[in-house]
């Protein structure tokens, strides 16, 4: 004859009470659309920083360089506060950089 074990550990299921309420401007739509694209100087600081911590960059990069007056191919192996440091030891300052991209 078996024995019926009793019922351990039962309880009811409790109300959790810790949701939080979360405000994201991800998706909010904003007229910008309507607004031409602005080259600001953070995204070209960025593009920068990007090209240097990328897993392909070792000690030298091939990048296309368009500035104020013209698009440039060089070489680059550093950069300093306000300036491109190329492997021919030119300094391209960031200020008179529109767009950077690598070759």
């Amino acid at each position: 004859m078996r024995k019926e074990l009793p019922k351990m550990y039962q309880g009811k299921p409790k109300e959790f009470t810790n949701v939080q309420k979360v405000f994201s401007t991800f998706d909010r739509k904003d007229n910008r659309e309507s607004v031409e694209p602005i080259n600001d100087y953070y995204t070209i600081e960025q593009k920068i920083y990007n090209i240097f911590k990328s897993p392909t960059y070792i000690y030298k990069v091939d990048v296309v360089i368009i500035t104020d007056n013209s698009k440039l191919e060089k070489r680059l192996v550093g950069k300093n506060k306000d300036n491109l440091i190329t492997i021919d030891n030119e300094y391209i300052p960031i200020k008179s950089i529109k767009d950077i991209y690598l070759k």
